[in-house]
């Protein structure tokens, strides 16, 4: 089977990055409005409006009806859009260039930008037949979803370019460590916070089913407990914020450690888990809830050793990060709630506190789990073997000599005192090529054995007589 073009293909890959999350939640809104709608027996004039208005909700954006403002939206939903953006960027830009992912990350943008258009235009519309719906701020809603898909594709582009980025920038190798680790302490205090959150509800048991019967249909309690479930991440990031040493608000009511101020709070089953008076032992669970939190923090920071500056530098980089997510989250997670006033929790303690948490007993945990990395010593130079019987003098002298040996600029000659009988004869050294010898007139020749008589003459006055001759001559 032919795979299709390159140019076909990478077209399909940009609009599944603009309209593939905006277009299943807009399927999913839609199927629980025409449901709720058809429950209550109720005309399809406002289906449109209610539809665009839940989208723009998705998105952080608040909703007012009939005068009342609803801005705590409910965190599950656009926890799952990011996801959602952020997997199609990561799918589209695999083994792209830099022009590609340009164009994916504009892509992601710019398409839930135009569905946002389009819905405001629709509750405008939708608002001139239903008095009671309101047309949102046009800057406040597309700021929402600006930041939503933002956040989501920068997480896609960053899982997978992220690392080639850092090598190409000026900034440290550590830094994918240190959000690791700010990843794993922010999933550590979010996921203990619903363990305490549920084993609460299971507590106050009684309080949470009394909340469900203010309906007496059972869709109307299935309501309520879908509901329940996408505020349960808000109530979390509530629980996160009692659990470091600051405080949760609904209206009136407010929430931590060690006080509890009541106070009306709304009717939803999820909230049977805040915490009534008195409150015992429990701020005990809460402390070792972000004391485990740091320790989980710390230890992805001591993964691998660094010099002590630097494992700081590494740990307050992912303790901030920590802080600014949960801040973020707790942020988003709050807003106006019609006549119980704000919710939310306190934005001026809460960030702070998550930091020096992670920062404390996060630096601990380092400093335990060998992540500093000792500091290398030089080795010491060998020192000279002692010998027993050797005098100190002696091996003083040795040491000397061994010196004067080693330089360059060593005399050529060395008197030594040395006796003259065991001394050995110096011989000279031999020349490995030697020169060829000039051949003298004054040379010696050998010996040669002969009688100095044969060569005695006599004299005689007569050379011809024989014994005038010399003996042997013939």
């Amino acid at each position: 089977m032919n795979s299709p073009p390159v140019g076909t293909r990478q077209a399909r890959d940009l609009l599944r990055v603009a309209f593939g999350p905006s277009t299943v939640a807009l399927v999913v809104i839609a199927a629980v409005v025409l449901l709720q709608l058809l429950i209550a027996n109720s005309d399809m004039t406002g289906a449109l409006g209610a539809i665009a208005s839940m989208w723009l909700g998705v998105h952080q954006v608040p909703v007012s009806i009939g005068g009342n403002a609803l801005g705590v939206m409910p965190l599950l939903p656009v926890l799952a859009m990011i996801y959602g953006t952020a997997r199609t960027t990561a799918a589209a830009t695999v083994s792209s260039s830099w022009f590609v992912t340009r164009w994916v990350v504009a892509s992601a943008l710019g398409g839930p930008l135009l569905i946002a258009a389009i819905c405001l235009a629709v509750i405008h519309d939708a608002a001139s037949v239903l008095t009671e719906l309101q047309t949102p701020d046009a800057l406040r809603a597309f700021g929402g979803v600006f930041v939503v898909h933002a956040l989501g594709a920068a997480i896609g582009v960053g899982a997978r370019h992220g690392r080639r980025l850092l090598r190409a920038s000026r900034l440290p190798s550590w830094l994918p460590d240190a959000l690791r680790a700010a990843a794993a302490g922010v999933l550590a205090l979010l996921g203990l916070s619903g363990v305490i959150v549920a084993g609460s509800l299971i507590v106050h048991w009684s309080t949470m089913h009394e909340l469900f019967s203010i309906t007496d249909s059972a869709f109307g309690q299935f309501s309520l407990a879908v509901l329940s479930v996408l505020y349960v991440p808000n109530v979390m990031v509530g629980a996160a914020a009692i659990a470091v040493g600051s405080s949760a608000h609904v209206g009136l009511a407010t929430f931590s450690a060690f006080t509890v101020f009541g106070g009306e709070v709304p009717a939803l089953p999820v909230l049977a888990a805040a915490p009534t008076p008195p409150l015992g032992p429990v701020w005990v669970a809460l402390l070792i809830v972000a004391a485990v939190s740091a320790v989980a923090l710390g230890q992805q920071c001591a993964r691998r050793p660094l010099p002590p500056l630097q494992a700081t530098a590494k740990l307050v980089v992912a303790a901030g990060v920590a802080a600014l997510t949960m801040a973020l989250l707790g942020f988003a997670g709050g807003g106006e709630l019609g006549n119980f006033g704000d919710v939310g929790v306190d934005q001026a303690t809460f960030a702070p506190a998550v930091f020096l948490w992670f920062a404390g007993i996060g630096g601990l945990t380092v400093a335990m789990s060998g992540g500093l990395q000792p500091r290398v010593r030089r080795p010491a130079p060998a020192a000279v073997a002692e010998d027993p019987d050797v005098s100190d003098a002696a091996a003083a002298d040795a040491a000397d000599t061994a010196g004067a040996a080693d330089t360059d600029d060593a005399a050529d000659t060395e008197i030594i005192d040395v006796d003259p009988v065991t001394a050995p004869v110096p011989v000279d050294p031999v020349d490995p090529d030697p020169a060829p010898a000039e051949p003298t007139t004054d040379a010696v020749l050998p010996a040669v054995d002969f009688d100095p008589e044969e060569h005695f003459v006599v004299d005689s006055g007569d050379d011809d007589s024989p014994s005038h001759r010399p003996r042997g001559a013939e």
